[in-house]
């Protein structure tokens, strides 16, 4: 297929690509346009696996041979005549606002939302987890990657969490982003009562003295685990509707662990 040479930054066509690393406007920007970015080949190719179709591809010269099996990839998931912009390192940061050490950049078309009714009530689906207000990307990407890892079913985010499709989440995530189904959940915590009707027992992790110990707790068959914001943990409208406080056991005098990491040790204790 033909490679589109791009020399001038501000070259109209690259809109999609422009201002990458200013993180509130394209937090804004990509839902209302219907896109998010895929960075790296391996993210492309998750991407594609779930079945995304790309708008464009960016990337700088020396990467066009070796990744042409997914440009052909890629085109084909668009129907064909993907444009593929290719340009020199330069161009690439004037373009994007940082350096791309990771092959390649893919706009891709974001898909519908899911429902939360219909996502909530698949047969099966054990072990949900609910992000409350969490607005570092990173720890949203990691937190989904060890959902994927560690079995859980899907993931619910509150209005004002981060976007699970922005840039570096998808990136940290390793594109499991794709394969964990995921929806907003609002209002919140009126969610909680969705929850309730689908069958969940709502478990908020706290640092309260009277939370049960992951040691003792005994998960039921369906179970819906609350993560709270990384300064303040979770709100009192939270702990107040949750139907039980769980807390990991610390020693060494730490009290607490990045939200990520409690994640991963949360989910494996209840897997």
């Amino acid at each position: 297929m033909p490679l589109i040479a791009v020399t001038d930054p501000d070259d109209p066509r690259l809109v999609d690509y422009t201002g990458l690393t200013d993180v509130a406007l394209r937090s804004r920007r990509e839902p209302e346009e219907g896109l998010y970015m895929a960075e790296s080949a391996e993210v492309i190719r998750r991407a594609l696996d779930a079945g995304h179709r790309p708008r464009s591809l960016l990337m700088e010269e020396r990467w066009v041979d070796p990744m042409a099996d997914l440009i052909v990839r890629c085109d084909a998931a668009a129907g064909g005549d993907l444009p593929v912009y290719v340009a020199t390192p330069d161009v690439v940061h004037g373009i994007t606002g940082f350096r791309m050490h990771r092959g390649a950049l893919a706009a891709m078309h974001r898909p519908a939302p899911k429902q939360l009714d219909a996502l909530l009530g698949v047969p099966g689906r054990r072990r949900v987890v609910v992000l409350e207000d969490i607005v570092d990307h990173t720890n949203v990407g990691a937190i989904i990657r060890s959902v994927a890892a560690l079995g859980a079913d899907a993931v619910l985010v509150t209005r004002r969490c981060a976007d699970p499709l922005y840039r570096r989440a998808v990136r940290v995530s390793m594109g499991t982003v794709f394969q964990v189904p995921w929806t907003r959940i609002d209002p919140w915590p009126g969610g909680v009562a969705s929850l309730h009707e689908h069958g969940y027992l709502v478990a908020a992790l706290a640092l309260d003295d009277d939370a049960v110990s992951l040691d003792e707790f005994q998960p039921p068959d369906r179970l819906a685990l609350v993560l709270g914001t990384e300064g303040h943990g979770l709100s009192a409208g939270t702990l107040s509707a949750a139907d039980v406080r769980l807390r990991i056991p610390m020693s060494g005098g730490v009290d607490s662990l990045n939200v990520a990491a409690a994640s991963a040790v949360a989910l494996w204790a209840v897997r």
